[in-house]
């Protein structure tokens, strides 16, 4: 069962779904959890996938756009903020824990929202359970070699441009995010198929789906420290990821960082299998549950 359902962070309203377990009673108790996906993605997308698998174990289990993304509200859209995200999984938080049939909430990170999720477990001590799955997650040094410390330095004053012309004209400035062909993208892969699953509809590229990049977020996207996080997490914490996943070596160094208890579940697949392929996330949602089960309770 899939509810809609709104609540507000600061003045906006942020819109998610709902999945309630098999046999719901409003008068019971349930474990619940936030499910957020990767990099400028909506709702529909992964986020949806795994909290439904995650209600067919019994969680209640939200997906949300982000403020800026979606059916959230936010201007300029497709803006990235690292402090806003935090905000808005806080205010996510709040909302479950006011639901009386809830009796604790944890965190699933999928991509990018496992480092926005290492922010929430290292400030919120209401989430007692987190786990990153195909973890994208960053330090202060990631940007620099993704992009070179030039590329790093034009696209701060990129930002800076895009924000004047906001502030004067209220017009935005985008990018597109992931590409096969323009050089110019957040994310550029000249290979054949490369971001598949989010240029083909029948994947990731939903009818909600934007696939762009408000060049105001670069000084905020450019500066996310993810791992700067993990010495200051005592929440229980698993970390599911593989060889094929992005920055494996990264995932490694969280796990090995976080404090308090921890699991490290090392699998199969590539990055994007983690999205839609049914083998790997089973196997992701089965080990994340045994570990919440016990965490959550």
């Amino acid at each position: 069962m899939k509810r809609k359902i709104n609540f507000n962070r600061e003045g906006l309203t942020l819109v998610g779904d709902l999945f309630m377990p098999d046999g719901f009673d409003e008068s019971g108790h349930y474990p619940a959890v936030i499910v957020q996906g990767s990099f400028t993605s909506v709702k529909e997308m992964m986020s949806n996938a795994y909290a439904e698998k995650f209600a067919e174990q019994g969680f209640v289990a939200l997906a949300f756009d982000y403020a800026h993304y979606g059916e959230s509200t936010g201007e300029p859209r497709q803006f990235e903020s690292t402090d806003e995200k935090l905000s808005d999984l806080q205010a996510a938080v709040t909302y479950l824990g006011e639901q009386p049939y809830v009796q604790a909430v944890g965190m699933v990170g999928v991509c990018t929202s496992a480092s926005n999720g290492a922010y929430l477990a290292a400030q919120d001590p209401r989430l007692k359970g987190f786990a990153t799955i195909a973890a994208f997650l960053s330090d202060e040094n990631t940007y620099k070699l993704v992009y070179g410390e030039d590329g790093v330095t034009r696209r701060l004053a990129d930002a800076a441009a895009a924000r004047r012309r906001f502030e004067e004209t209220g017009e935005a400035t985008t990018i597109t995010v992931y590409s096969e062909t323009d050089e110019q993208a957040v994310n550029y892969a000249p290979t054949p198929g490369a971001y598949d699953y989010y240029t083909n509809p029948a994947r990731g590229n939903v009818p909600e789906y934007e696939n762009e990049f408000d060049v105001t977020s670069w000084d905020t996207w450019v500066t996310l420290d993810a791992l700067g996080q993990a010495p200051k997490i005592t929440t229980p914490t698993m970390v599911v990821h593989s060889d094929g996943a992005a920055f494996p070596d990264q995932a490694k160094k969280l796990y090995e960082t976080v404090q308090g208890e921890k699991e490290l579940v090392w699998a199969d697949g590539n990055h994007f299998d983690y999205y839609d392929s049914p083998a790997q996330m089973d196997n992701a949602v089965e080990n994340v549950t045994r570990f919440f089960r016990t965490h959550l309770a």
